[in-house]
């Protein structure tokens, strides 16, 4: 369901089509699929599709005070690659790990815990946080202040498995540390799963409500928002409808 993969799987169609006595229905998928893919790739297309996701949860006041607890969810490091190089390689979204390092430099009495095993379907040795942990003492986090979770799969279980873990104490205040786009979905995990933490955006791919109807000239950087969009729709849906939270968008908690 995702437009890369959709996108190329309507393609083949196409071509297939165009092969037999239904050709004519071919060339017009082939169109079709030409179109879809100029407007994932150069419309405002991912741009509107991200937007709400990214938009939901404000940047977190300082004001409100110190901290007891910051949790890291991964997603930076991909564990084949540095598991065959033998040495930590960041893919994307690295602001996950440089905030948690500014955090622990401003709030020394913090907690950092790091969550991440492997998202692989078949399981292996190479987990996420055994990789970023290294990453976040080169910048600055010692290494005695670091609570690893290396067994979570998926976000549900990141909640889960960091809530037992740590045991949040009532009226503790624990941050939660992921991407703008991935934390509405965050946010209503960790409420379902009884752990009642603070929104930390970070990594946001568009600048804001000014950029929403904006084209680009990089294919790569339209389709890329647009997977990503449409991936943690997916991923909201899918999350509502198994019972793992509480609402399709969430949102800010009402005081």
């Amino acid at each position: 369901m995702l437009p890369i993969n959709l996108l190329v799987e309507l393609g083949i169609v196409s071509l297939l089509l165009m092969a037999t006595r239904f050709a004519a229905l071919g060339r017009k998928l082939a169109v079709t699929t030409l179109v879809l893919l100029a407007l994932a790739a150069f419309s405002p297309l991912g741009n509107l599709l991200i937007y709400p996701l990214e938009s939901r949860f404000p940047a977190w006041d300082a004001a409100r005070g110190a901290p007891d607890g910051i949790i890291v969810l991964g997603g930076s490091v991909d564990t084949d690659l540095s598991a065959a190089h033998r040495t930590p390689v960041v893919a994307h979204a690295a602001d996950r790990l440089f905030a948690p390092a500014e955090l622990a430099r401003r709030y020394p009495n913090a907690r950092i815990v790091f969550t991440g095993g492997t998202a692989n379907l078949v399981s292996t040795e190479a987990k996420e946080a055994d990789y970023s942990a290294p990453i976040l003492e080169n910048l600055g986090i010692p290494k005695e202040r670091l609570i690893l979770e290396r067994n979570s799969r998926n976000t549900w279980e990141n909640a889960i498995f960091t809530k037992e873990l740590v045991k949040p104490k009532p009226g503790e205040r624990w941050l939660l540390v992921t991407s703008a786009f991935h934390m509405p979905r965050s946010m209503g995990i960790f409420r379902k799963a009884g752990f009642d933490v603070e929104a930390y955006p970070v990594d946001w791919r568009m600048g804001g409500r000014d950029d929403l109807f904006s084209f680009t000239n990089m294919g790569a950087d339209g389709l890329g928002r647009t997977e990503v969009a449409v991936r943690e729709w997916i991923g909201l849906v899918a999350y509502r409808l198994m019972g793992r939270t509480g609402e399709l968008l969430p949102g800010p908690a009402k005081d």
